[in-house]
């Protein structure tokens, strides 16, 4: 169990690293997450698995890295392993075994519940299993109440581990810069309006003669999910699942030529009719709950304001709090709704990799690992 007293860069820790692998390692979101747990204070990588002709090749031969500098020291080198929960347990350990998933749909759908079976605990940035009654969907800040949901999932399922999912890309940083502002206002209606950037279809993506000098005004499924999984992260949790908000949300959903950041202007209406100081004011307080802060991932705020006319820019604000941190501006009155916005979050950090890694550390900090 894990002691609050015991603590690294803040927030409670094990006393050792925990091993972990990672799912679908070769594609952008599983570079993110080698990325982000080479240097990870809790979490060592000792396994990185994929599908397809990616098993069994060392990693510098099975992807093409896409992040500035060389493979981190030492994984360059290892095998991806065949995906395979029974190869890639830990030995020897005397902790729950981890796995982050990033595999596509699919291979999640088949794989993710087989790593569950075999007693891993699986944080999957995929969208397999957002839905299921059982399986809770989270971001930390706004929602970690319902990963009590994770005794239910476990008993239904006979699992000895079990799966926690992170919401769509564009569907984190809304939610963030949403959750103050429906607590203090009563959020009614949202209009939601999304300019996403390419790296968010994975890579080889979408072809440059299409998406240069250019806006695409259609991405599968992503107006259904910004929806639907900004409604479950704003309601209530019970014995039977997550029950969704009340809100009336309409999603449109663009591609631009950006290479990372996701940009949203938002047009709310909310019960309480709220002033721009004080929705400015709601969200330049918000920390989420105490369980939260000083964990290593954490952004410490999670929501900046900025003030300036101009802000917040994908190519200026992603990286803020390393990339964790969702940048709002432009906060005004809206002649339709009540109130008018635009936000910008890095959509492979925040909104992909570095949101599983902050469930994981949260059910860590928790003591709900061994």
């Amino acid at each position: 169990m894990v002691s609050a007293s015991e603590s690294s860069r803040g927030g409670a820790t094990p006393l050792s690293r925990r091993p972990v692998v990672i799912l679908g390692a070769t594609g952008t979101v599983g570079q993110r997450f080698i990325q982000l747990l080479t240097d990870h204070p809790w979490f060592e990588i000792v396994g990185l698995a994929a599908s397809g002709q990616s098993a069994g090749r060392r990693l510098s031969q099975a992807c093409h890295w896409l992040f500035p500098g060389q493979i981190p020291a030492g994984l360059g080198e290892k095998t991806v392993n065949a995906l395979d929960p029974d190869r890639l347990l830990p030995k020897q350990s005397d902790f729950t075994p981890i796995a982050f998933s990033a595999l596509p749909v699919d291979v999640a759908r088949e794989m993710e519940p087989r790593f569950a079976e075999a007693g891993f605990a699986v944080f999957s940035n995929a969208s397999a299993f957002r839905y299921d009654p059982d399986i809770p969907l989270v971001v930390p800040e706004v929602n970690a109440e319902h990963l009590s949901l994770l005794d239910h999932q476990q008993q239904v399922r006979g699992w000895p581990g079990f799966i926690v999912t992170n919401p769509n890309c564009t569907t984190i940083g809304i939610s963030i810069a949403l959750k103050p502002l429906d607590v203090a206002f009563s959020l009614e209606r949202a209009s939601i309006t999304s300019l996403q950037a390419v790296s968010g279809g994975g890579y080889p993506g979408i072809s440059s003669l299409d998406i240069l000098d250019n806006v695409v005004p259609f991405i599968d499924g992503e107006e259904e999910k910004i929806e639907r999984e900004t409604r479950l992260l704003l309601g209530r949790v019970g014995e039977d699942g997550q029950t969704e908000a009340d809100i009336l949300i309409s999603a449109q959903a663009n591609r631009v030529p950006v290479i990372d950041g996701h940009t949203v202007c938002l047009s709310l209406g909310f019960k309480d009719r709220p002033t721009v100081t004080a929705a400015i004011e709601a969200m330049t307080n918000f920390r989420g709950p105490q369980t939260v802060c000083g964990l290593p991932s954490a952004p410490s705020p999670p929501i900046i304001v900025c003030q300036e006319a101009n802000r917040p820019q994908p190519r200026l604000d992603r990286d803020a709090s390393r990339g964790m941190a969702v940048t709002v501006g432009r906060v005004r009155p809206c002649p339709l709704h009540d109130l008018r916005m635009v936000i910008v979050s890095h959509n492979t950090v925040r909104g992909a990799a570095g949101a599983s890694v902050l469930n994981a550390e949260l059910l860590v900090a928790g003591g709900r690992l061994r």
